[in-house]
């Protein structure tokens, strides 16, 4: 808690003190010589009277209590009193309390009593009735520190009048809690500096509301209840005199309209629903990257046995060139000796033949075989992974949406999830599209080489039953010579496909060689589908937490508003009495503060003499 700075009492200036009292001198003067003659003449009605307005107990319908004090220039308390107005409902005798040092009765000449806290006086007129009570020793609701600083350097306010240079006033307000805080927690303060623009320029006052006072220049602050503020004006100051500091306190209220939010509540609701159909796309978007997800992971599977077999038929394939190359080099030596021979044919080494060259076909229709299982594997996961690609939406999202979206109240982690996810299935769907062709690629060559070894097997088999069917009739001459012719044709025929299946194996090999590379981009996408999954799950878990938070949107800030709304609402606050709490029906508590003022001291001039003044000035003389 700050603590006070100075003396703590409250008044009025003490300039304005000194003219009321003048006036209510002149007026009490007036009010004597008027009213005289009828008082003297009336004496005894008015005694009966008064008599019996004492017996009577009057009553009022509310009660205002208006604080005054006087303050010196650092913001001590120095002297404080109350005016007190009663709308009397009841003439009669009235009882008020608070511990007044002194009370004056402002409404009438009648006297008021005051003893041991309690005030009592007389209403005669159902009218307004107004008595004053000074205080000693009364603490205020706050306390309120006024520093002046002069070229930096921090000086009192009496030896400031006069001085020039760059000046600071820094005004610093608190709460008392030695004083019933309901003030502090339920009243506005408002401070009014009033500076005089010849001699003060250059004026600033951040915090501060500036406004023109006649020829001089006004600067309010407002602090608001249950806050303790440090306010600080500069200026260049030339000769500084300064009028006093005025403050005012009031309870604090607000007329504020309940605001139309059917507009911002609309566009939340439009919000509400457009996140409720970015989540609904969210599970779409699972939906489709799951069985994305899944095909390509079938894809991966198909493609490491496809790789696999690939690899096997590979190494094979030196055992399968090696075989058509015995092959080659028997029927080249069979057709040798055949050629040469004239009726001496080897008929044993003939009869082989037919089982060596089924054998080398049986390889070939299992190789043939293990091409069209490959085939078929392959088809069926390009096929899913087709079918995945497809599911991934192709509508574009243009960077203006995206800002859009950011630029909203969703959940910015929410939507980096949600961008990176379209991102990476757009480039998913992209990169497929290139390789698309590749695939293809690959499914021909297989049917191709599933064709070719299907065809050279089948031409093995025509063989080896030519061959047999030629050994069983070997006894007629003829058909030797149709052998030599036909052995001759064959081993031409069979040293092309020799050189076709030597072409065929370096084929393999180098498809071997390079679906290695195509296999680790199959096996990276399925990884990446594998973790778009995962963090579309992600994003869809996000996307149904922010549906669930914004679903009753306009709700919520229609809730928020009106509890807004509530905490500025101070209408049902009724003050209570500052000066006691016995005092009932207070209607208003109004505290009016200010400060001395600082001005050079006036040039003394003499006195005039009894015979130089006036009939007036000695007239005044007699209340000075």
């Amino acid at each position: 808690m700050k603590k006070p700075h100075g003396k703590q009492t409250f008044t009025r200036g003490s300039d304005t003190l000194r003219t009321k009292k003048i006036s209510l001198l002149l007026l009490i003067t007036i009010l004597v010589f008027a009213t005289l003659p009828s008082l003297v003449f009336a004496n005894e009605d008015n005694d009966t009277k008064t008599t019996k307005s004492e017996e009577k107990t009057g009553d009022y319908e509310s009660k205002d209590e208006v604080i005054y004090g006087n303050m010196n220039a650092n913001g001590g308390l120095e002297d404080i009193y109350v005016v007190n107005t009663f709308r009397v409902t009841e003439p009669g005798k009235m009882i008020d309390y608070g511990k007044y040092s002194s009370v004056r009765n402002l409404t009438n000449l009648t006297d008021i009593e005051k003893s041991s806290g309690k005030v009592q006086f007389q209403a005669k007129e159902e009218e307004e009735f107004y008595y004053q009570g000074n205080l000693k020793n009364k603490a205020l609701p706050w306390y309120i520190s006024i520093t002046y600083l002069l070229n930096g350097k921090k000086i009192q306010p009496q030896e400031l009048a006069g001085k020039s240079g760059s000046l600071e006033i820094q005004i610093s307000t608190s709460g008392n809690d030695e004083v019933n805080p309901e003030f502090f927690e339920n009243y506005l303060l408002q401070i009014a500096v009033t500076l005089d623009p010849t001699k003060f320029e250059n004026i600033q006052a951040p915090e501060g509301t500036k406004a023109n006072a006649g020829q001089n220049k006004q600067i309010n602050f407002t602090v608001m209840p249950e806050q303790e503020e440090d306010y600080i004006i500069s200026a260049d100051v030339s000769e500084f005199e300064m009028e006093p500091i005025e403050i005012n306190a009031a309870p604090y209220s607000m007329s504020i309209e309940n605001p139309d939010t059917s507009g911002v509540t609309g566009e939340m609701q439009g919000l509400a629903n457009a996140i409720s159909k970015v989540h609904t796309g969210v599970g779409d978007l699972k939906t489709g990257v799951a069985e994305l997800n899944q095909g390509a992971q079938e894809l991966s599977d198909g493609s490491t046995e496809y790789k696999n077999g690939m690899n096997e038929l590979n190494q094979s394939s030196d055992e399968l060139i090696n075989g058509s190359t015995s092959i080659k080099e028997a029927l080249v030596s069979i057709n040798e000796t055949v050629q040469e021979s004239t009726g001496n044919v080897d008929l044993g080494k003939l009869q082989q033949l037919p089982t060596t060259l089924r054998e080398v076909a049986n390889g070939l229709e299992e190789s043939a075989k293990a091409m069209d299982g490959l085939k078929q594997d392959y088809s069926k996961a390009k096929s899913q992974l087709d079918e995945a690609m497809n599911g991934i939406p192709s509508y574009a999202i243009s960077d203006a949406q995206i800002n859009k979206l950011y630029e909203s109240n969703a959940d910015q982690n929410v939507i980096d999830q949600l961008v990176e996810t379209y991102q990476a299935a757009k480039t998913a769907k992209e990169t497929y599209n290139h390789a698309k062709r590749a695939f293809d690629d690959v499914t021909v060559a297989l049917q191709q080489s599933s064709g070719v070894t299907n065809e050279m097997a089948a031409n093995l088999n025509r063989m080896a039953a030519e061959i047999e069917k030629a050994t069983k009739t070997m006894n007629e001459l003829d058909v030797i010579t149709q052998i030599q012719k036909g052995f001759a044709s064959f081993s031409s025929d069979y040293q092309d496909f020799h050189n076709g299946l030597v072409s065929y194996t370096e084929g393999v090999g180098e498809l071997a060689s390079s679906y290695q590379e195509l296999d680790t981009g199959i096996q990276k996408l399925a990884d990446g589908t594998a973790a778009t999954s995962e963090g579309v799950n992600d994003l869809h878990t996000g996307t149904k937490q922010l549906q669930e938070a914004t679903s009753n949107l306009p709700g919520q800030i229609q809730q928020e508003t009106q509890k807004m709304m509530e905490e500025y609402d101070n209408s049902d606050y009724r003050p209570s009495s500052f000066i006691s709490y016995k005092n009932k029906h207070v209607e208003v508590v109004q505290f009016v503060l200010q400060t001395e003022s600082i001005e050079l001291p006036e040039q003394e001039t003499p006195e005039k003499t009894d015979k130089e003044k006036g009939i007036w000035e000695r007239f005044l003389d007699l209340f000075r």
